[in-house]
């Protein structure tokens, strides 16, 4: 980073383009939190500028040159989001403002601390989070970065007096590499980003780098059942490194894998082979069993015994967007959840998860592509997961910063659904379509899921809105047969 550290740590008014991300929004509180002045500005005024305006940071719409004479920045942070032709960012370097990424100056604060890294293209967050409660348990005070904001707590950043820093790192444009961490997890590797990887091997090489840059001594825990990683677990990994997984043949395994009805998993862990206690979820899904196993090693490797960490995870509540429960209208017996699942391996899970949870119930599933270069590489796997679901409506594609590709658009995954023998799908060219569309065929006994990274968690909102404003009577919706 070239001197990163001694540009950055005297400067005290910083501005941040693309802060209404889940990420960016977390570094701005830390920075806060650090004393310095901090500024952003976003094309949107999402759902975390309000957990970041109590703060006292400055929030602007748009991104506009103007917002330097406003703000008078000494140096410009941007999200990966932020393409580099925009006016703002140049402008700022034509006048000799300092710019930097946001994974540098978020490296700068982890390669100070005794930073517990979790990689993977699935699972950071919810393991991350589960890391973080379980050093806040102990007593131990870290610093916390995610992508994600906890149920437990209501936050996804906090400034901490602790030796540790716990953080999400995200592969999407390779600036994980930038983080020495002292234990790094991963937790699987796919090809998800496929505007910046050309292909899988190009992932797999950026993940055996991340783990070489690890701090000298550093313990990687890495998933043993996971494809990808497999190759790399064939001796391109140096150094210290433990695996995790189902059964004893790992170094950190779950047996006994128990799906409590209408939520939560119980399991017993075992380390080396040998049964050391059972450790009770309140959040589903054989995904999170093995995110759990991660934490628990993670904190294993920094003088955590296990009994600690389980019981720190029996409170787990889990990450907001990651199978989020956001409400039930009981009368009609209807839950609807929320995820951020983008990717075909995330949704499988999050259907997957549902299915066992509430398996005599009707799954409607609202899905919102996200990036048209995504959805143009993997049309073919999402109708595949999709039909999962006994019900399925599709939005258009959320394209976050990229152009339409022309003949890329939802209906590439829903008449592959229908080829496949689904029968139908429900395209919606907007939210409300999908609210009253959902809403008009709902019957008692329905568990509903919006899925995608974009803004689709609103229609979860509404719908439980509009079925809330109906009512409890029967006679207003369709009823089960």
């Amino acid at each position: 980073m070239n001197n990163f550290a001694g540009r950055f740590e005297s400067l005290k008014n910083i501005h941040l383009m693309g802060i209404g991300g889940a990420g960016m929004s977390g570094l701005a509180l830390l920075l806060r939190q650090l004393g310095m002045n901090v500024s952003g500005c976003d094309v949107s005024h999402t759902y975390y500028i309000h957990k970041i305006a109590p703060s006292g940071i400055d929030f602007v719409l748009g991104h506009d040159k103007s917002h330097l004479e406003r703000f008078n920045p000494e140096a410009l942070v941007y999200s990966s989001a932020i393409p580099p032709e925009t006016e703002e960012l140049l402008e700022a370097q034509r006048r000799g403002i300092l710019t930097f990424k946001r994974a540098e100056v978020l490296s700068w604060l982890f390669n100070m601390k005794k930073g517990i890294g979790i990689a993977g293209t699935h699972g950071k967050t919810t393991t991350a989070s589960m890391v973080g409660l379980i050093l806040e348990n102990a007593g131990m005070d870290p610093t916390i970065a995610i992508g994600g904001e906890l149920c437990d707590t209501g936050a996804n950043a906090k400034l901490g007096s602790g030796a540790h820093m716990v953080a999400e790192l995200d592969e999407s444009d390779g600036s994980f590499e930038l983080f020495r961490s002292q234990v790094a997890i991963v937790t699987n590797a796919d090809w998800d980003h496929v505007d910046y990887y050309p292909n899988f091997g190009s992932v797999l090489q950026a993940y055996e780098r991340f783990l070489s840059n690890r701090a000298t001594g550093a313990t990687a825990i890495i998933c043993g059942e996971d494809k990808g990683l497999s190759m790399l677990l064939q001796g391109r990994i140096n150094g210290n490194h433990l695996t995790y997984g189902w059964g004893s043949k790992w170094d950190w395994g779950a047996q006994n894998v128990r799906h409590n009805p209408g939520g939560g998993v119980t399991y017993t862990i075992y380390r080396e082979g040998v049964p050391v206690c059972d450790v009770p979820l309140q959040v589903s899904g054989e995904h999170n069993v093995l995110n759990s196993l991660a934490a628990c090693a993670a904190a294993y490797a920094i003088g955590i015994p296990v009994e600690v960490s389980s019981q720190a995870l029996r409170s787990f509540k889990g990450a907001k967007r990651r199978l989020q429960h956001m409400g039930s209208i009981p009368d009609i017996k209807v839950d609807v959840f929320d995820d951020y699942g983008h990717h075909p391996r995330e949704i499988s899970a999050t259907l997957n998860t549902l299915k066992k949870i509430f398996p005599e119930r009707r799954l409607m599933a609202v899905f919102q592509p996200h990036r048209f270069t995504r959805t143009a590489a993997m049309y073919k796997e999402f109708a595949d997961v999709l039909s999962m679901a006994d019900g399925i409506y599709l939005l258009p594609i959320f394209p976050a910063d990229e152009i339409p590709i022309e003949g890329v658009s939802s209906t590439l995954i829903g008449d592959l659904v229908v080829q496949k023998g689904h029968g139908a799908y429900n395209f919606c060219s907007d939210m409300d379509e999908v609210v009253n569309k959902l809403c008009s065929s709902v019957r008692e006994g329905d568990v509903i899921t919006t899925i995608g990274a974009g803004d689709v968690c609103m229609v979860s909102e509404k719908i439980l809105q509009r079925l809330e404003r109906k009512g409890v009577s029967l006679d207003a919706m369709a009823v089960k047969a």
